[in-house]
């Protein structure tokens, strides 16, 4: 998500295939609420693949998963300790070992923690 604030092919592949949005999806100010409808939506799938020709692996479940954990945090719906337990965001600074071993649901909180939240 990050890369689409520094790459702009990306940002305008990203743009075409959400239909809709800007393609920037690199924070929660940039994320906007058609972006996340699509994230969550029946593009997911395409978003996941895309990603994955791009170096980034996930799937479009784990993708949902932590879109709809992220809404729901920015909401008030989910405490930041709740949206960590659910995500599974370790809140200690040897969390750049921990993205290195996760599987892929648990990289890719672990990056929009940091990315959204600055949970490190």
């Amino acid at each position: 998500m990050q890369k689409t604030a520094e790459d702009e092919a990306l940002r305008q592949q990203l743009e075409t295939l959400l239909g809709v949005g800007d393609g920037n999806i690199s924070s929660e100010v940039e994320l906007d609420a058609a972006e996340t409808e699509a994230l969550k939506g029946e593009r997911a799938p395409m978003v996941a693949a895309f990603a994955t020709q791009n170096g980034f692996a996930f799937s479009a479940e784990d993708l949902v998963t932590v879109v709809d954990a992220f809404q729901k945090h920015q909401s008030g719906e989910l405490s930041d300790a709740a949206f960590a337990t659910l995500v599974g965001v370790p809140r200690s600074e040897d969390a750049a070992a921990f993205s290195l071993t996760a599987n892929p649901l648990k990289r890719l909180t672990l990056y929009l923690g940091e990315t959204y939240l600055g949970i490190r």
